[in-house]
């Protein structure tokens, strides 16, 4: 799956941006007919702790499915959102089997 990564307001590393493909490219094992996924990846300028952004949409043929989690790293906002991901992928595919 092609996956196009943005990071606004920060440089992202080549560590982080290689986890982001790998943890993108498992929602393939749960719905093999996804196109393309875009990342945007957002620092907020607070004081608070969990000031870090995660966004994915995941396009899928006549649909595309989004999620939105703000965390303490950008690794922990990863792993909720493509749990998240896979609880809707396989809604999806279960909702076009019946």
């Amino acid at each position: 799956m092609k996956v196009n990564t943005q990071s606004v307001n920060f440089h992202a590393d080549q560590k982080l941006l290689d986890f982001i493909q790998t943890k993108m490219n498992k929602l393939d094992l749960f719905y093999d007919k996804v196109i393309q996924s875009d990342v945007y990846l957002k620092v907020e300028n607070t004081s608070n702790k969990e000031n870090k952004i995660f966004e994915a949409r995941v396009s899928v043929p006549g649909d595309s499915l989004m999620v939105k989690k703000q965390c303490r790293t950008f690794e922990e906002g990863v792993d909720i959102a493509v749990a998240s991901l896979e609880r809707q992928l396989k809604k999806r595919k279960d909702k076009l089997r019946a």
